[in-house]
Order: structure tokens, then sequence, then C-alpha cells
């Protein structure tokens, strides 16, 4: 049996592993990514894949961190496999911590959640009032532009990283706008360009190959601004055709790095395809780039057990796409 604590941050779903998966080995949280993606990928299309789950899961094991620097330590996963990444995950996390006694949270104030995941190390501060947590903010590793104007899928796109790398394309030069009706393009458009950059230079990481790889396309549509602040709109498609409901929080972190190369020093109210909203800003520039905040809120929608019958054909289940 398997037991989880499910979240949804901006309606994107986040499935937290607590209980019924042996312990991960490995020296620090990459490591153990790539012994969970060799001994544990049945438990993720356990947890991920149809009956119990759908085609944009999204979830989590949990364990140690790299070090006493940190509260926990995190492997995110998807239908298609295991992420470097997560900010909705990560605000997520950071109610969790603090809803389920984790950590000693301040009930009139901000407590920080430090946490490492593969790409790095990230902070999930939480704001609470009268002992309810309010708020979150995601504060991402380093990000930072890698290339702009880059062709792929017959359009340009600007390549940048948030924890992993992204490409970013207005919707309206595919004569698109980002609402459900054009749902179903832009994920066949998304796949297109992701193939088109697959082995290209500007997807590779500088220091870590296994952090290499284009793994989501954004495309966003330029909003007038809401109170002096900046404001877009956009839909994140990342691993094999996954849609982000979220304004996704590693995503918007990609976003401002190439925002604030452009000139952006205010806040950028960022929409999702659902209508949910994060607020991120630059918070600091460091020599490997800028360190943004997204602020965003998650809520709990259940405890689960899972187990498998060792009769059931159908097994860890499956995906229709």
């Amino acid at each position: 049996m398997i037991t989880t604590v499910d979240y949804h941050t901006g309606g994107e779903p986040f499935r937290i592993v607590t209980g019924g998966v042996p312990e991960i080995p490995g020296a620090d949280v990459l490591a153990r990514r790539a012994a969970a993606m060799e001994r544990l990928d049945d438990v993720r299309r356990l947890l991920c894949h149809e009956p119990r789950g759908h085609a944009d899961m999204y979830g989590c094991f949990l364990v140690p961190p790299n070090d006493p620097g940190a509260r926990l330590g995190v492997l995110f996963w998807h239908k298609d496999g295991f992420s470097t990444a997560c900010g909705h995950g990560t605000i997520a996390l950071g109610v969790h911590a603090v809803r389920e006694g984790l950590v000693q949270a301040d009930p009139d104030g901000e407590t920080d959640v430090v946490i490492d995941v593969p790409s790095g190390r990230v902070t999930a501060r939480v704001r609470s009032s009268r002992g309810r947590v309010e708020a979150v903010t995601f504060v991402s590793v380093p990000s930072y532009v890698i290339a702009r104007d880059v062709a792929a899928g017959g359009v340009q796109a600007d390549l940048s990283y948030g924890g992993a790398i992204y490409a970013s394309v207005p919707a309206g030069a595919l004569g698109l706008s980002v609402e459900p009706a054009h749902l179903t393009a832009l994920i066949e458009h998304a796949r297109r360009i992701k193939a088109d950059l697959a082995g290209h230079p500007a997807a590779r990481h500088p220091s870590d190959d296994r952090l290499s790889g284009v793994y989501g396309v954004i495309f966003y549509d330029e909003l007038p601004d809401v109170a002096g602040r900046a404001h877009q709109r956009n839909v994140t498609v990342f691993a094999d055709g996954e849609v982000d409901r979220s304004p996704c929080g590693s995503g918007t972190a990609a976003r401002m790095a190439l925002l604030h190369d452009a000139g952006l020093r205010g806040t950028l109210v960022h929409d999702s395809i659902v209508g949910s909203t994060f607020l991120a800003r630059v918070a600091e520039v460091r020599e490997e780039g800028v360190v943004p905040e997204i602020e965003g809120m998650a809520y709990r929608t259940g405890r689960h057990v899972f187990e498998l019958d060792p009769a059931d054909p159908i097994g860890t289940g499956f995906t229709l796409r």
C-alpha cells in the first residue's frame, strides 16, 4: 500500500508520497533521482497513470536533503518520467510541511521551508496569519537566458533556464492565443518545437548534462498591465504533451530571466490557461543568473491509500496520450 497527500497549486495537481516506498539510495538528491528512475519507475507509473492518475498528473517522492541546511529533499515526477524542477510542487510542499508539522512554523509570519531538488536548493517561504497559511513564495534557483530567436517548429523561440530549460514562444506567432479552445493546437506545436530543439546546443546545460534538454515549451500572450504591473497569460506544455494548469513555477522563473534581460524591473502578474495567477519578481541578481520569487498558493485535495492487486491485468496502468 502506498499513501499520499494530494494538493493542487493553481489547478495543477501535486501528489506527495508519504509512505509505502523503500528508501531511495544516493549521495545527494540528483543521485537519488537516477536511482529512482531505475528502481521506482513502476511506482511512478502506478501513481501517475490511469486509473489512479491521468496524463497530466504530477507528484513527488520525499527523500533526505543533501545536508542539514535543507529541511526536505524531493524527487519530482510526471507521466513521462522524473523532472529536475517544479515550482508549483515546491509551493505545495511548503503548505504541506507547515500543515503536517514537518517544520516549526510561525503562526503569524513567514516560515522558510528549504528544499533540495535535483536542480539545486530552493525555498518555499510560507506566510501564515492566525495559524492559517495564506500564501507561499517559491524562491527559485538562479535563472538565466540561454539563447534568443532559435528557429524551431516554424517559429523563433527564446530559451532560458529556471531549474529546467524552457522554450518561450508568443502564441500569436502561431496565429493562436492562450485559451482552452486552442489547447490541442498548442500541444501539437509544442511537440514539434521540442522535437526540433532536441540535441540543439542551446538545450545543453552548461555544467551538468543531467539537467540538459528542453523540458517544456511556454506559449504566452501579452495582456494589459494590472495597476502598473506587467501582465501575461501562459500555458506550459512539458514532457510529452503534458499541460500545466498553473502558471508553472519553474517556467515562470525562466520567463522572469527573459523579461529581466529585456528590461522588466517590476512585478509580473502571470496567469494560467485556467485563470489562476502567480505573482513574480526578481529578488536578486547574481553572477550565475537572477533569483526569481514566485508567489502562489496550494490547497489540499485529499489523502489516499493506493494498492495494486497482483491479479489486475492492467497492472501499473496506462495513458491514452
